[in-house]
């Protein structure tokens, strides 16, 4: 999809695109869109105007919580005018985490968060932050400084990249500003596309000079562009979903976070049972009858798998035939390498039109946003309803009832402690309305498997990018955000290690992140994957931190578990300290099996050809039979 926007090309393509669903659109109820719920009633931004008071006022009329970034020479007329006109603001301690706080704060609260980096390694900084923002659909706004432009421009300048060809593969749009005049309408338009269609970054870039020249500035505010709603792509996944011999499934992804009543409604209607992405945890409360947790298929959880296979053996338990996904990308990640099973009838309903049958085929494509469908399906109740399936809904209890069990039978471990016992601790002490970050460990799959996320927007995991060490400062954004909520995140220590000084920032905001590392002095993830291939691991191994004295240099509080004994007293206690604090949880993952990455290597091997498998199978052999003394 081509996001390189004009202004002019932008507020000609919303007239049009407005007055179209004016016509096409039934009348339907939907939930007030996250951008328009926070902009300021007024909304202008008139007068002559420095770039840098443009930026502020625009900002503010955008409704701003915070901006994170780091000052530098040439933005520091603008963070002045940030202190100057009220424009909230937090400084971080590197550029990644500031594009990962901004992700943190988008996710929590669904408005777009914002970063303001200056060029060249301002920007290169950020780069890794919004490729996660992008791939997981999360709007965030950049602005960025760029080098001197016009008559003040100069060969050879401090930072002098291309700053535009750099965010490009990693924003939805870069628009670059020449005139002092054209920075609020530029901004305005970045925020408009954030929130667009499927969610993702933008960003604005701006020569500094243009900050402390002035001009006449006359912005009102910009209309986002009208829904996406194929009408008669619709009609026809309705009448799909009213033929009563289809058992329907719902598989629900990030697109759906903010119609989750919706969702929830539509499910019960459908009696369908309903599994989510990774992303989409939260859009359906978990412990409700019919959700059944994530994803459907070998790598998730057991449940969604039961439910939704079809079982030959017993016509009772025939599974889902139709597949109704919802605002869902089928990613790597979310489908355990593409493992998902295609049932008979795929209906595919998604606001990006890119996005619809790419990975999974599907026999109608809808194009569409996940709360206007939704919308259309509780407006044909009568139409969809179907009885009350509780042999499902009683199954579906017990398939849970059963996983559950896992939790009741967690090993000892001689060096630590397991580290689903860790995932279970945080998911009892949590208090309700709690945030639960998690990051790229092996244990995020284990608490995609079994922490249940009860409320929208209060579960977030780096899931299409893997970006590690982005829980730390995702969850500051996110506790920026939500001052009165506990925030929590669980980390590994190779991903702790990548943004622990972000604790400083922590500490110095007093914002009372609870963040649990686990330590193995290792990258047990890789070691989990290089182990089976290579019968041996290369470059996993990590040094013995003093964790205690790190916590006490940041300015953290700081607790130890050091055996399963201590767990849940420690966890407990860590959400009622109202500071930042810092959990070593000594981590012993013995033989724990994590399903993602069992069914993740079966399809891999299963997509080998004959000479790879052959070769692999040879390197092993021989590894085994002569082990040498560094493996």
């Amino acid at each position: 999809m081509d996001w390189s926007f004009s202004r002019r090309s932008f507020l000609h393509t919303t007239a049009i695109a407005g007055g179209a669903a004016a016509v096409a659109l039934t009348p339907v109820s939907v939930e007030a869109r996250p951008l328009d719920r926070f902009r300021r009633p007024d909304g202008w931004v008139r007068g002559k105007l420095t770039g840098a008071q443009a930026v502020a006022e625009t900002l503010r009329a955008e409704g701003v919580g915070c901006v994170f970034g780091i000052p530098g020479a040439q933005e520091n007329e603008l963070w002045d005018e940030f202190k100057s006109r009220g424009v909230p603001y937090l400084l971080v301690t590197h550029e990644f985490s500031a594009a990962c706080m901004a992700d943190g704060y988008a996710r929590s609260t669904g408005r777009p968060g914002v970063v303001s980096v200056v060029p060249g390694p301002g920007v290169t900084n950020i780069l890794t932050g919004l490729g996660e923002a992008l791939l997981d659909s999360s709007p965030v706004v950049a602005i960025v400084g760029d080098v001197a432009n016009g008559d003040d421009y100069r060969p050879f300048q401090v930072h002098s990249l291309d700053q535009a060809a750099l965010l490009k593969p990693v924003t939805k749009c870069v628009i670059t500003v020449s005139h002092v005049q054209e920075i609020p309408q530029a901004i305005r338009q970045a925020f408009a596309v954030a929130v667009s269609g499927e969610p993702g970054p933008t960003a604005v870039v701006i020569p500094y000079n243009l900050f402390i020249e002035k001009a006449h500035c006359d912005s009102p505010p910009l209309g986002l562009p009208a829904l996406p709603f194929d009408e008669n792509a619709v009609e026809t996944a309705l009448a799909v979903l009213a033929n009563p011999k289809l058992r329907v499934g719902i598989y629900a992804g990030y697109g759906c976070m903010d119609s989750g009543t919706a969702l929830t409604a539509a499910a019960e209607l459908l009696q369908a049972p309903v599994a989510t992405s990774v992303s989409g945890k939260g859009v359906i409360d978990e412990c409700h009858p019919l959700a059944v947790g994530w994803g459907y298929g070998a790598h998730a959880t057991v449940t969604a798998e039961k439910v939704f296979q079809r079982d030959k053996l017993h016509p009772f338990h025939s599974g889902v035939d139709c597949l109704l996904a919802i605002g869902v990308k089928f990613s790597e990640v979310s489908t355990g390498f593409y493992g998902n099973p295609r049932p008979k009838t795929v209906i595919h309903v998604d606001a990006n039109a890119a996005n619809l049958g790419k990975v999974m085929p599907a026999d109608v494509c809808v194009h569409a946003d996940a709360g206007l469908f939704l919308s259309q399906v509780l407006g044909c109740a009568e139409r969809l309803r179907r009885p009350a399936d509780t042999k499902l809904v009683e199954r579906i209890a017990k398939l849970k009832a059963e996983e559950a069990q896992d939790l009741c039978a967690i090993p000892a471990c001689p060096c630590g402690v397991d580290p689903l016992a860790t995932v279970a601790a945080i998911s009892r002490h949590l208090p309700e309305g709690g945030l639960f970050f998690t990051d790229v460990s092996a244990t995020e799959h284990l608490a995609a498997q079994y922490h249940r996320v009860r409320q929208p927007r209060t579960y977030c995991n780096p899931v299409d990018n893997q970006s590690m060490g982005w829980s730390t400062p995702a969850a500051i954004g996110a506790q920026r955000a939500w001052p009165g909520r506990p925030v929590a995140t669980l980390t590994g220590d190779g991903c702790l290690l990548m943004a622990a000084q972000e604790l400083s920032t922590a500490a110095r905001e007093c914002l009372p992140i609870r963040v649990f590392v686990l330590d193995d002095r290792s990258h047990h993830y890789m070691q989990m994957l290089q182990k089976p291939a290579y019968k041996r691991t290369t470059a996993t191994h990590l040094a013995r931190l003093d964790y205690a004295a790190l916590a006490q240099a940041y300015g953290v509080e700081y607790r130890e578990v050091r055996h399963a004994g201590q767990l849940d007293a420690v966890v407990q206690e860590a959400f009622t300290i109202p500071a930042p604090v810092l959990v070593r949880v000594a981590t012993d993952y013995g033989d724990r099996k994590i399903r993602w990455i069992e069914a993740v290597r079966d399809r891999y091997i299963d997509e080998l050809n004959a000479a790879q498998k052959a070769r692999f199978a040879a390197r092993i052999g021989v590894r085994v039979v002569k082990p040498q003394a560094n493996d």
